[in-house]
């Protein structure tokens, strides 16, 4: 999975992209585009049903499936005209599954705001119209280039002709994501790589007061809900300051840290959720002495394609998926319990993909 995080700058972008990451690579400080070039990050999913897995197993080796976090420099209001530098940017972020908008939701006179009030929807407003005309220079040039191959070819008039519908959308200032498409016009605006049509999480960066209650009690994080339910959006409330924190502590020390603010779990551990849920995702496992490991594949892949992550081989050479669920493995203390309780599945080509399915494929090419 691949994020892209955006916002305005002194948001807590880039000091929450070091958190995430633990990179540290990217500065952060009080003024705008400190970001210069895209910060690339990666961060495990945290699990803990693979540390149960390794130590079942003896594993020689746990893997956790990773997201990949790509930081951009700050957009202001008129970025897409050479305002500031994010536009230079935001090419880096358009082949991303979704966009992190970090959103200030927090007064603080010692950290200026680039538009001089804390305003989240005004913000939001803001980066989803530089994101609208970013694409709209995007499409005026491949519109230019269809139209001349489609003399010679008529089988690209329906992308000319989609190109024209996302354009007439996006200069009334509607996100490309909010068109209603059919299925073969989905697929075709999916090789667009449109950053309007691609799914959003706000980050919600609030004080750590405001942490303990998830923001409930902060009106401007309350807007930001209201705003992302009505787009089928997702929201997770981080405290940047708190994650820089406990972003150096190890596991024991960074769990009593969170007891002791009355939060569960950290913001990498909030923003996985809201990303899993957001984009249908789910993750299966698989274990033995050499490795225990997850893989992330999307609600509803079948047995095949969900091997296909493995291995190209292991799809074209498909025979069958061994299928026992975690918490039935769990139960069972060991494979071979579990197997004389009847509990390991034999499924086939058909078969769906479950969250926590733990398996081994056969296959034979």
């Amino acid at each position: 999975m691949k994020l892209g995080i955006v916002g305005l700058p002194n948001v807590g972008k880039s000091t929450l992209f070091n958190c995430l990451t633990k990179a540290g690579a990217a500065a952060a400080a009080n003024y705008p585009f400190c970001t210069i070039d895209p910060n690339v990050g990666m961060a495990a999913v945290p699990d803990p049903r693979l540390k149960v897995l390794t130590d079942m197993y003896q594993s020689e080796k746990t893997t956790p499936a990773i997201i990949e976090f790509v930081d951009i420099a700050g957009l202001v209001r008129g970025a897409s005209k050479g305002e500031g530098l994010g536009n230079q940017f935001l090419s880096h972020i358009r082949e991303v599954d979704a966009i992190v908008h970090v959103v200030r939701c927090f007064e603080d006179d010692d950290i200026i705001h680039v538009d001089g009030s804390v305003d989240p929807l005004r913000d939001i407003e803001t980066i989803n119209l530089e994101l609208i005309f970013s694409d709209l220079e995007m499409l005026e040039r491949r519109k230019a280039k269809v139209a001349k191959q489609a003399k010679g070819d008529k089988s690209l008039l329906a992308e000319l002709a989609l190109i024209e519908k996302v354009k007439e959308a996006l200069e009334s200032g509607e996100r490309a994501k909010k068109l209603q498409l059919d299925e073969e016009e989905q697929a075709m605006l999916d090789t667009f790589e449109l950053l309007s049509a691609k799914p959003v999480i706000y980050a919600a960066n609030v004080l750590e007061e405001d942490l303990a209650d998830d923001g409930k009690s902060n009106p401007q994080v309350q807007k930001v809900r209201e705003y992302a339910k009505a787009e089928g959006e997702q929201v997770f409330v981080v405290c940047a300051k708190i994650e820089e924190e406990i972003a150096s502590l190890d596991e024991e020390e960074k769990q009593m840290f969170l007891e002791e603010l009355g939060v569960q779990g950290t913001g990498l551990d909030r923003l996985i959720a809201a990303s899993y849920e957001l984009l249908g995702l789910i993750s299966y496992l698989t274990a033995g002495p050499t490795e225990s490991r997850a893989w992330t594949i999307k609600k509803g892949t079948l047995a095949p394609q969900a091997a296909g992550k493995i291995h190209s081989d292991f799809e074209r050479g498909f025979i069958r998926a061994e299928v026992v669920s975690y918490d039935d493995l769990v139960a069972c203390g060991s494979l071979a319990n579990a197997k004389e309780k009847g509990l390991v599945r034999s499924e086939g080509k058909d078969y769906e993909m479950k969250d926590g399915d733990v398996v081994l494929f056969r296959f034979n090419v």
